[in-house]
């Protein structure tokens, strides 16, 4: 069993509490309810458990760390990464978070509008010159201090699926690992989004762990920042890193 849970507290409330039946998952199956760190009433606060050896230090990149209550625009902001992943469409950005950071950006030349207009462009003329136009292209918007990598949803599709992001990540990750400058890089979750939404084979948001999964198995080995829906998964605990601990795994088989 994993050790007695921390709580991380996040920095700032989220306005309004979730509704339980638009909460997001963490995990496939019935992850959440054997992962419950406590029985308090949910509420505005993440239960984080730790899981590996502190003291055990590798050079290798080999998992994703999730951004537990850290603040993914004010992080860019500040300069702590140098690509961050999202989504876009040829239709509307405003929502999402790519028009979110575009607005914060003074020295950008991007603009929402312009951003929309070329992926639209892009798509146009992917519809023209390719077989299959259903590929999730990744876009490249430079905005001098900071490279974003957008994942271009499929056209005639209002969401995306986790194939879409599946194939995505794995041009991401192609394009990461052979530029060493683009590190450190984060991505959104895909989750609880506007403008591009993520939905699985039964119309609904996926876990968060199946989202991660994907992303892994497609060579991601960047930072993941949560939902802020996510930030009231208590009593659920957490965990900072994936791949999650085979405990979880066994719990979910009926072990121990």
């Amino acid at each position: 069993m994993p050790a007695p849970p921390t709580t991380a507290i996040t920095e700032d409330a989220v306005p309004d509490a979730t509704p339980a039946a638009d909460r997001p998952r963490m995990y496939d199956g019935d992850g959440d309810d054997l992962m419950l760190a406590d029985r308090q009433s949910r509420s505005e606060r993440i239960i984080v458990v730790p899981h590996g050896d502190p003291r055990r230090a590798s050079t290798d990149r080999d998992r994703i760390r999730i951004q537990w209550g850290q603040h993914l625009l004010a992080d860019l902001g500040a300069r702590r990464y140098r690509t961050m992943v999202c989504g876009v469409n040829d239709e509307d950005n405003a929502a999402g978070i790519l028009g979110q950071l575009l607005e914060t950006v003074p020295t950008s030349q991007w603009t929402v509008r312009t951003a929309t207009s070329y992926a639209k462009m892009f798509q146009q003329s992917v519809a023209i010159h390719a077989a299959d136009d259903r590929e999730p292209y990744v876009l490249k918007y430079d905005l001098d201090d900071l490279l974003i990598l957008a994942i271009l949803r499929p056209k005639g599709r209002d969401h995306f699926t986790l194939d879409d992001l599946s194939r995505g990540f794995g041009t991401v990750s192609k394009m990461i690992e052979s530029r060493r400058d683009r590190l450190p890089v984060a991505s959104v979750s895909f989750l609880g989004a506007k403008s591009n939404r993520l939905l699985g084979p039964d119309g609904k948001e996926p876990s968060f762990e199946s989202v991660l999964r994907a992303m892994y198995e497609a060579g991601y080995r960047g930072d993941v920042y949560p939902s802020l829906p996510m930030w009231e998964l208590a009593p659920t605990g957490t965990f900072a890193n994936y791949p999650f601990p085979e405990s979880l795994s066994r719990m979910r088989e009926g072990g121990h």
